[in-house]
């Protein structure tokens, strides 16, 4: 016993700074409604089906403990998820919102229930069982009616000022339309590789932030084990300049594969740039995007990536793609609107090693509108419209209306 207190008292462990299990404990509820439609034409590939149209109602809730008072403070979160088909036939599925049965419907409903158990000392918290991380090397992609989930453990630490560092093992993963656990696979570009699977995924990196937080640096590794490796370079700042603010955001990732190489030779670097000008309510962007080697960019399926130019519709992360994009967002409470956003995006791509002996190009134009209730009985109700035109001459052109309405509760 009295050895003990001896190295408590040597390394000087702070308590937890302890609000304690229920008092510091929050629950949140959202419902969100969401309506996703895609038009395709001039097919390409062997799946014909020329629409994917679903309206559905999902549940998300999110309970967080606090923490056990003591040198190491011990919680528990949880999440509960339902989703419920309002609207659906077997000729318009496979939007991502719902489950696909195997006579080719949808799911009525599905659900999932996933608790995290945490522990806290001083700065550093270690977390095992449902974990949703947000990384340069696996961005946390909340895109459809229902969030997706990893199983694993992960640990994170920020004892030294500015300095945040994570490190996790992923075995499994929980896909937006999906209740159960599955193994992960790749996508190269936008195409799933499904002929490969792996039950790791390792990842271990770091920020830090410096020069009064207005400049980050990135350095991060992610494993999909025998598929491939990744690592990722990245550099932000943020620089006021008069009634200006000026921002970059600069990017590289180098991935290869991986041990046993199930989905054979992967070589792909990718570079981006995303400039920022912003004055007011307005904002403008402009971002260039290039990638390298003989393959496209890889990323576990189904997630997007931070790349400059990848946006929910088309990545522009095809072998050799080159693409520039232009950005306009207005924030309307500039002019006595809180709640009220736009945002306005062009982007254009070519130089696509198509493997078919011409070079690909494709463009997107996207709309999207959102407003925030501010005030009143309706505080906490959000609505989101969202409009894109997708052409190319290698892949299916697109277009494509999304409608959300959220609603969240505090429970407590």
């Amino acid at each position: 016993m009295a050895s003990s207190g001896l190295a408590v008292g040597m390394f000087h462990l702070p308590a937890v700074a302890g609000e304690g299990f229920i008092e510091g404990s929050s629950a949140t509820l959202q419902a969100r409604n969401y309506y996703f439609s895609r038009d395709y034409s001039d097919m390409v590939g062997a799946n014909q089906q020329s629409r994917a149209e679903e309206w559905a109602q999902g549940f998300i809730l999110n309970f967080k403990s606090g923490y056990t008072p003591g040198v190491v403070g011990f919680g528990v979160d949880a999440i509960g998820l339902l989703g419920i088909k309002l609207d659906s036939s077997p000729d318009r599925v496979n939007t991502g919102l719902l489950p696909v049965k195997d006579d080719g419907r949808a799911a009525d409903e599905y659900s999932r229930l996933g608790a995290t158990f945490k522990a806290k000392l001083s700065n550093t918290e270690l977390k095992v069982g449902e974990l949703q991380p947000n990384l340069p090397v696996l961005t946390f992609s909340d895109i459809r009616l229902l969030p997706p989930s990893y199983q694993g453990v992960a640990v994170s630490s920020s004892e030294i000022a500015g300095l945040t560092l994570q490190g996790g093992h992923l075995n499994s993963t929980s896909l937006r339309n999906e209740a159960g656990d599955e193994k992960m696979i790749a996508m190269l570009g936008h195409l799933p590789q499904r002929r490969a699977d792996s039950d790791a995924f390792n990842y271990a990196g770091g920020d830090y932030a410096f020069n009064e937080k207005r400049t980050s640096a990135s350095l991060w590794y992610g494993q999909l084990e025998d598929i491939y490796h990744q690592g990722f370079l990245g550099l932000k700042h943020s620089q006021p300049l008069g009634d200006w603010v000026l921002g970059a955001n600069l990017g590289y990732f180098d991935a290869k594969e991986d041990g046993d190489q199930l989905l054979g030779k992967i070589d792909n670097q990718a570079f981006y740039s995303l400039l920022s000008a912003k004055r007011g309510g307005h904002t403008f962007y402009v971002g260039y995007q290039a990638i390298y080697g003989d393959s496209s960019f890889p990323r576990v399926f189904a997630n997007i990536s931070p790349l400059g130019n990848e946006v929910p519709t088309y990545e522009f992360a095809f072998a050799d793609e080159r693409s520039w994009q232009a950005r306009y967002d207005y924030d309307f409470s500039a002019i006595g609107l809180p709640g009220l956003t736009t945002t306005l995006r062009y982007i254009t791509g070519d130089n696509v090693d198509t493997g078919k002996g011409f070079e690909g190009k494709d463009r997107e134009r996207d709309l999207d509108i959102g407003y925030a209730v501010q005030s009143g009985a309706l505080k906490g109700l959000g609505v989101r419209v969202r409009n894109v035109t997708a052409r190319s001459n290698y892949r299916s052109d697109i277009d494509e209306n999304r409608l959300i309405f959220t609603y969240t509760w505090a429970l407590f």
